[in-house]
């Protein structure tokens, strides 16, 4: 083996280290999300139950799981991402490149986050990685 085909050997192992650094980065982040889904839709309903006026229960029922839908729905796709990365799957490249534009829009982790994943899922030293198609 000669000193090329070392280097060549390096970068892929050094890629293969940012996917799974990556697909675990979206897994916490989603995590993190699903948690605060939980933790606001706990704090939003039950005050409105520690009220004990049936009008204000349902009030903050209704904004809380309002709230925690919307935490699900927007942190779901990262998780999924994450895990199908971890997997090698082409289809979770191309989820974890979507979602990880949209992250871009939240400043500034989410834009770090967003930035480190365009950079790995878009480079070619990554492609070689999800080339089995599945």
């Amino acid at each position: 083996m000669n000193v090329a085909e070392e280097h060549q050997i390096m970068k892929e192992k050094e890629m293969e280290q940012h996917l799974t650094v990556l697909a675990v980065l979206h897994i916490a982040w989603s995590a993190m999300g699903l948690l605060s889904a939980v933790i606001i839709f706990t704090f939003v309903a039950g005050g409105g139950m520690l009220s004990g006026d049936i009008e204000v229960m349902t009030i903050t029922t209704t904004i809380g799981s309002s709230i925690a839908f919307l935490l699900t729905i927007t942190n779901l796709p990262g998780l999924i991402g994450g895990i199908a990365l971890l997997k090698r799957r082409n289809w979770g490249r191309i989820l974890t490149l979507i979602v990880g534009f949209l992250y871009m829009l939240i400043v500034p982790f989410g834009t770090v986050l967003g930035i480190y994943t365009v950079w790995v899922l878009l480079s070619d030293k990554t492609r070689v990685f999800f080339e089995d198609g599945r």
